[in-house]
């Protein structure tokens, strides 16, 4: 429904917000079912960075929504 619309245009403009790198941690971790390790590895920054990037992504989302 339309409630759906809406939410959806909601979910493109957060992750809009994001900055690439978290982007595309977001995009491999979720959009290619990627481990936080093999993430780490592709982007060269430790799995630490890659859990803590990926934490302050989903939460500056949810806030938005």
């Amino acid at each position: 429904g339309l409630g759906d619309v809406y939410k959806r245009q909601a979910l493109k403009d957060a992750i809009g917000h994001l900055t690439p790198r978290e982007r595309s941690i977001l995009m491999l971790r979720f959009g290619q079912g990627k481990t936080q390790m093999e993430v780490s590895a592709e982007i060269g920054i430790s799995q630490a960075q890659v859990s803590r990037l990926e934490k302050g992504a989903i939460r500056s989302i949810k806030k938005e929504l």
